[in-house]
């Protein structure tokens, strides 16, 4: 090996270099070989560790075995002719073509400046108008906003700026009309308040002649609820024929009850639950599905507290208890449960009412399984002492409308509809065109949904107008699954054109027109059934979330999208006034179509309602006690307690007996 190409024609050795020796170059690559293959072992070994370890580690080791030398040359090369060459300075050459970019940038982001200005004056008179009541100069307002930056002839996909700028007006739209419409300014009506609710505050004297009256006319009565007359219900039969609220409200609520009767009629009967029981609704929610208390959060027709209970769904999709059908089922087997509980339909009502933990200690405490005893004792909450006989006073009156002034009564049709089960997202605007109803009508008809659009996963049974099903089908099928829950689709009217639907839907023509195969200028005819490929940003709101940008504050974005800061610190629990950009915000409670308001506003008494089923004046919150009391009510009640519905005397807590059957309790 010649010295100008050993592997190591160094070597550290007694601090002395030989280059000249041949053999102690040959003795000193042996050594280098046998140091090297040493290292190689060491750094096998070190692998196992970090690799900053081994880093560290293999310092000394370098050291000690030096640097291989690259192989020089053997030609005579002159040696300035090894130096790496010197490039010369180029002098930059000046680029037209950069500046004339540069210039373009800068007209664009002009441009882009005035077209937001003029969309921002649009929607913020907009908002003006939105919070000055006039919400279809509002509505013309938003339009213009969103028609100016599609017309603007702009791509507003790939400029940020305007992207942006569409996207955050597109959210701000969509959320201050789902604010519109959820308090009752949209698609459903406002909840009226229930009949019993102005009742808690009034008295009731003592009226022997109406009662005598009542007594007479409940012989001819048919039913099969255990009826009573005494004064405490012809208290309230006062209160319903001759105060006008009172009356108004009870008149309301069973004109409501003709949408639901015959299916309601039909659970109970199947549940094994006296059919005179529907009327229970009547103090609940005046036959309201849509009916939501704010303070407990009882929901639905039969105020069903949001445990989750009862086998109804409660996701973030839909609320099963704003379902009539489903919630009645609920309803039914529940109060059938509370009978089977308690042995009387009295007591059975009373604990749907405040919950069958407090009637159970009070029965028990008490010694009467009686409402009525439990009634003049005064164990009983104000609105659970009016909650019984009031509801019997609908039943006996309802029974007898010419005896109550209810000859007028007008039943409002039965709700009937077409269902077909989607496994799939559709927007109900989409459902609306495609059956050619209204979307106040397909709300409506599917009160338990949360959103506008049926959930992604999973089955829902889809409510349409009576004799729609086929046609919804058929015209579904001509959009893509994927594109349901943001497509649109419209049968062409006289006059109308490509242009003309573009800016309604806040499309563009040629899309529209590649959607349905059609030239881009081609002529549509009267009858035609159009696609509209409306975007996904458009047609969904995106109205919960806001991404922060640098220089929010919690005033301009409570400002913006027209809610209070307080508002926005509780839904996304900030302690602090500091937001920080990017920063994925709540603007908006979420989009319940269903409950629009709450009802049963009354205060009450402060002992909070134990058991699954709340009524929609109780307190949330339950003391540790009453939790116990209602875990312990869960359980039937003892035959000691239900001995003494037919006895009214007290009981020992030696005595048992069988439960007897529910009879009419007397005064």
């Amino acid at each position: 090996m010649s010295k100008a190409t050993s592997p190591s024609a160094t070597v550290l050795a007694s601090g002395a270099i030989r280059q000249d020796d041949r053999a102690a170059a040959t003795d000193a690559g042996g050594r280098a070989g046998r140091e090297y293959r040493w290292v190689s072992q060491q750094v096998q070994r070190l692998t196992k560790f970090p690799q900053w370890a081994v880093a560290m580690a293999c310092v000394p080791l370098l050291l000690l075995t030096g640097c291989p030398q690259q192989p020089s040359a053997t030609s005579n090369v002159p040696a300035k002719a090894t130096a790496p060459a010197i490039p010369e300075p180029v002098a930059p050459a000046a680029s037209t073509a950069a500046q004339a970019q540069a210039d373009q940038a800068a007209a664009r982001m002009i441009k882009d400046q005035k077209l937001i200005g003029r969309v921002e004056a649009s929607y913020q008179s907009g908002v003006n108008n939105y919070r000055g009541g006039r919400l279809e100069a509002a509505r013309s307002d938003f339009d213009m906003a969103v028609d100016a930056m599609l017309t603007s002839g702009m791509d507003l996909k790939t400029d940020p700026q305007l992207s942006d700028e569409f996207e955050h007006l597109l959210n701000s739209i969509n959320t201050l009309e789902m604010s519109a419409l959820q308090q009752g300014n949209g698609f459903s009506a406002p909840i009226e308040a229930a009949p019993l609710d102005a009742a808690d505050q009034v008295t009731f004297p003592a009226n022997a002649a109406l009662t005598a009256k009542v007594t007479e006319e409940l012989k001819t009565t048919q039913s099969d609820f255990p009826l009573v007359v005494n004064d405490y219900v012809a208290g309230f039969i006062n209160y319903f024929s001759n105060s006008p609220a009172g009356h108004a409200h009870l008149l309301r609520s069973l004109e409501r009850a003709g949408k639901y009767k015959d299916m309601i009629s039909k659970v109970l009967r199947e549940e094994g639950v006296p059919q005179d029981l529907i009327y229970l609704a009547v103090a609940e929610s005046g036959f309201q599905p849509q009916a939501l208390n704010a303070k407990s959060g009882a929901g639905g027709m039969w105020q069903f507290m949001p445990t989750g209970a009862y086998g109804l769904a409660r996701n973030g999709w839909v609320d099963e208890r704003f379902d009539p059908e489903k919630s009645s089922r609920a309803y039914a087997k529940y109060i059938k449960s509370l009978y089977n509980q308690f042995g009387d339909w009295y007591l059975a009502m009373a604990a749907y009412d405040w919950g069958p933990g407090y009637v159970q200690r009070s029965v028990m405490r008490t010694g009467y399984a009686d409402y009525w005893e439990l009634y003049k004792r005064n164990v009983l909450p104000q609105e659970t002492k009016n909650y019984v006989p009031g509801i019997i006073a609908a039943i006996i009156m309802a029974k007898n409308p010419k005896q109550y002034g209810l000859e007028g009564l007008v039943p409002e049709p039965a709700v009937v509809s077409d269902t077909v089960t989607v496994d799939y997202s559709v927007d109900l605007r989409l459902v609306a065109d495609v059956t050619e109803a209204s979307l106040g009508e397909i709300v409506a008809l599917n009160p338990s949904l949360l959103h506008m659009t049926t959930p992604r996963d999973g089955d829902f049974d889809l409510h349409l107008p009576v004799g729609t099903r086929d046609v919804y089908l058929k015209r579904i099928g001509d959009i893509p699954e994927d594109k349901r829950a943001s497509w649109r689709f419209h049968v062409v009217k006289p006059g109308e054109a490509l242009d003309s639907l573009a800016s309604s839907f806040h499309d563009r023509p040629a899309e529209i027109a590649a959607a349905n195969e059609l030239a881009a200028n081609a002529p549509i005819d009267t009858g035609d059934e159009l696609v509209i490929p409306v975007a996904a940003a458009i047609a969904v709101p995106h109205s919960l979330h806001y991404v922060t940008r640098v220089g929010d504050t919690l005033v301009t974005i409570a400002d913006r999208f027209n809610v209070s800061v307080e508002d926005l610190r509780r839904w996304n629990h900030l302690s602090s006034s500091t937001i920080k950009p990017q920063r994925t915000l709540d603007v908006a409670q979420p989009i319940h179509l269903a409950p629009m308001t709450h009802v049963r506003t009354k205060k009450t008494s402060a002992v909070a309602k134990s058991g699954p089923v709340q009524s929609t004046a109780r307190v949330a919150a339950q003391s540790a006690t009453a939790k116990k009391a209602s875990t312990a009510a869960k359980k039937p009640a003892t035959a000691t307690a239900r001995a003494t519905a037919t006895t009214k005397k007290p009981v020992t807590a030696t005595k048992k007996t069988t439960p007897s059957k529910p009879r009419t309790p007397s005064n």
